[in-house]
């Protein structure tokens, strides 16, 4: 009789050794292309060199990205993913200061936990337009995330009420002045420190007046 577990309903081995496959060329393809552009800089080196490194083909390359800036952006970008799933496991009663510091801190330690690689990476961002451009741009998607979970959290709408819109921007912001520090400091400064530093100067604006627009707390009297 077999040792070998059964698979679970519905799960097809096949399908899970090329999901497996497929991540670990995305895997080689991020590594090889990091490598080339930390060591050589942005704009000099080519698709061609990457595929190269990694031992693909062009055409693989365009399977998993479109350009060189989405090799680096999307880095930075998958750590942003889970923001909007840890804020809403925070306690509905906590303040918003602290909801908001756990949520954005999953990036911010993913960083650390890579912290020599992640740290050339993001000096990579910061110092290049083009790339600095993109992951602004990627920041759009985490900010309207944050926005909606905010708006539920608080009873609020986030079309109209001004609040979950500019404390998740208040929250993003703290995140980018963070790498920048960290990035200036070589990584010399901690990063969680960091973070927990920024959200005590922004604390009192974002817990300020339980958070509630007089739409709501009229709602309520």
């Amino acid at each position: 009789m077999s040792s070998r577990p059964d698979p679970s309903p519905g799960t097809s081995p096949e399908m899970s050794m090329a999901q497996r496959k497929r991540q670990l060329v995305c895997d080689e393809l991020t590594s090889a292309a990091l490598q080339l552009l930390v060591l050589k800089g942005f704009d000099v080196v080519t698709i061609d060199e990457i595929v190269a490194a990694a031992g693909v083909s062009r055409r693989t390359f365009f399977r998993y990205f479109a350009s060189k800036e989405d090799v680096v952006v999307q880095f930075l970008a998958d750590m942003g993913a889970g923001m909007r799933e840890e804020l809403a496991e925070r306690p509905a009663e906590e303040r918003p200061s602290q909801a908001l510091l756990h949520a954005v801190s999953v990036p911010i330690a993913a960083c650390g936990d890579q912290s020599e690689r992640a740290l050339r990476v993001v000096q990579l961002i910061l110092r290049t337009p083009a790339l600095l451009a993109r992951f602004l741009e990627r920041q759009e998607h985490w900010r309207d995330e944050l926005t909606v979970e905010l708006a539920r959290r608080l009873d609020l709408d986030p079309d109209t009420d001004l609040y979950p819109r500019l404390a998740a921007g208040m929250a993003l912001t703290v995140i980018n002045t963070v790498l920048q520090r960290w990035s200036d400091s070589e990584g010399a400064e901690d990063l969680m420190e960091l973070i927990d530093r920024a959200f005590a100067v922004i604390a009192p604006a974002l817990d300020a007046d339980k958070r509630k627009s007089p739409r709501a707390r009229s709602g309520r009297d």
